[in-house]
């Protein structure tokens, strides 16, 4: 055994040990509250729609993290080995959790989200071959989320199921009504006007339910991290010119030097949104619901 590999397990276990001190059932016998973790912002608002108050939950991405890119910390690890649940979004999203999964020992805590949602998938995106993982761009897959979080949190903690039930009864509700204003949003546009151009593909699921195409991408991949070629963004330019695309939606969390550059080559306008993160409290897009809505109001805004 390496001396690192040696000094990372002593660290680990003592960060097991440290946690396991800190869960004691606190004074007068009444049970601690879960301890939730969510890889992301947006998940880790979901998850709190369902348990509310019964549930401590925070998200391990900081607000405006790209989670293509994220690098956990040893306190990271930490709060893996503290937390009664883990909910990730699965299909390939947290590249980095399986190796601090298996470090922390908590695979058995470990929700995957994606479980049930059909993946749309691309031959050309080697680095994905799981599927887009970007689910949460059509509301009906948060739909299968919302049970998929039920269902676990009323397994952990049968004391409050019936809180956990109504609390996603009335979430479920509301994303009903959050889809059914897209549908109306949308519907103001012509279907063969409703085409997106993105810094990465992002859109695939949000394009399938609302009849949108996501014709190009800066970069040619589900993931931010890929690198697209010189002739990939010659032919970009080359697409924005002969099909008149009015705007490139660009991620608050991706790096904006590709996007700026295609903008002066080809006077595009670049338009902002949410992609793998909420806004941060109080902001425009601090929740699932609001994320969405400015997000398509967006959308609509860059076919005008």
């Amino acid at each position: 055994m390496s001396m690192l590999r040696f000094f990372g397990c002593l660290i680990l276990t003592s960060l097991v040990l440290y946690s396991s001190a800190c869960r004691s059932t606190p004074q007068g016998g009444e049970a601690a509250s879960l301890d939730v973790l969510a890889t992301t912002t947006i998940i880790a608002d979901v998850v709190r729609q369902v348990g509310g108050e019964a549930i401590h939950v925070s998200a391990l991405l900081p607000v405006g993290t790209d989670p293509h890119a994220f690098s956990p910390t040893p306190q990271d690890i930490a709060r893996v080995v503290q937390a009664d649940l883990i909910f990730t979004n699965g299909a390939g999203l947290e590249e980095f959790l399986s190796s601090m999964i298996e470090s922390a020992g908590s695979a058995e805590k470990v929700v995957d989200l994606s479980n049930g949602i059909k993946l749309i998938s691309s031959a050309e995106d080697e680095g994905h071959q799981a599927g887009d993982p970007h689910v949460w761009t059509d509301p009906n897959n948060v739909l299968i989320w919302v049970q998929t979080i039920t269902t676990a949190l009323k397994n952990a903690d049968p004391s409050n199921s019936s809180l956990y039930e109504q609390n996603a009864q009335h979430y479920r509700e509301e994303l009903t009504n959050l889809d059914a204003w897209i549908v109306a949003q949308v519907a103001q546009s012509p279907p063969e006007e409703r085409v997106i151009v993105s810094d990465h593909r992002f859109f695939s699921y949000f394009a399938r339910r609302y009849g949108f195409q996501q014709v190009e991408a800066i970069i040619p991949s589900f993931s931010s991290l890929a690198e697209p070629s010189a002739r990939d963004l010659a032919a970009l330019e080359d697409f924005i010119r002969q099909h008149q695309v009015r705007a490139i939606l660009v991620g608050t969390s991706a790096n904006p030097a590709l996007a700026q550059r295609i903008s002066q080559d080809t006077g595009i306008r670049l338009v902002t949104i949410y992609t793998g993160s909420l806004s941060a409290a109080g902001g425009e897009a601090d929740n699932y619901l609001d994320y969405m809505r400015f997000n398509v109001r967006a959308i609509m805004s860059s076919l005008k």
